[in-house]
């Protein structure tokens, strides 16, 4: 009989543990929640500056100098599967835009589907990017990814300059990943024919969960060069 409850016991607090860990969600921290929306304002190399932040933003990323993603890649060579390795994606800098006094953040430098320096408010990513061909820094801020109505929608987007078409789906089906498997996740895709093909599938509130990204340089055909899975995340 003893042998029988601690069995029992032992086996809830298994299914407890599993539970948690497949829930990944961050813990109800104070943070500061983003709604604006700074598409197509600019920002000159004075209005946006460095800034020591120590509080968390949240919304559709939690972002924080202290949570991190690891991922394993499956990475390719023309197409032909060539080694997995490891990766890590932490907030590494963090910026304050003026007027607005939005709170911007640099990534570590690893090919995730994610803007270098985003804004993420409770609907949307956004991205700072550098004017192109102009004499003075300039960043331009504009919307990378977004909640939507409906199953799906197409809009025009952009690899820098490269013209690409957008699609946005709502994932009917859970991706699994070592990290757990995730239901109503989003899916953005960017195509740029015979150049290149980006896959993110996005967790809203936990992150990027799964990434690929194919090149069709030289070639009509696309070829695999990444495939990113999420393999823990770290929240505080």
């Amino acid at each position: 009989m003893k042998r029988t409850i601690i069995t029992l016991v032992a086996g809830s607090f298994f299914l407890t543990a599993c539970q948690k860990n497949h829930d990944m969600k961050p813990p109800a921290e104070p943070c500061v929640l983003q709604v604006d929306n700074p598409a197509g304002r600019s920002y000159t190399s004075g209005s946006i500056a460095e800034v020591s932040y120590t509080h968390a933003t949240c919304g559709l990323l939690p972002l924080s100098s202290k949570n991190y993603w690891v991922y394993e890649d499956s990475v390719y060579v023309n197409g032909v599967f060539n080694r997995v390795q490891m990766d890590t994606l932490r907030m590494v800098k963090s910026y304050q835009s003026s007027p607005d006094n939005l709170i911007w953040w640099k990534t570590s430098s690893i090919e995730i589907g994610l803007p270098d320096m985003l804004y993420a408010s409770d609907s949307a990513i956004f991205q700072a990017s550098y004017r192109m061909f102009s004499t003075d820094p300039i960043l331009d801020a504009k919307k990378e990814y977004g909640l939507f109505t409906g199953d799906s929608t197409r809009y025009l987007t952009s690899f820098e300059d490269y013209a690409a078409m957008g699609r946005s789906v709502k994932c009917s089906y859970p991706i699994v990943t070592r990290a757990g498997s995730f239901e109503d996740c989003i899916l953005f895709e960017k195509k740029a024919p015979g150049f290149r093909l980006d896959q993110v599938y996005l967790k809203p509130g936990i992150g990027v969960v799964r990434y690929s990204w194919q090149e069709a340089v030289g070639s009509p055909t696309f070829k695999t060069r990444q495939i990113s899975t999420l393999v823990s995340v770290h929240f505080e």
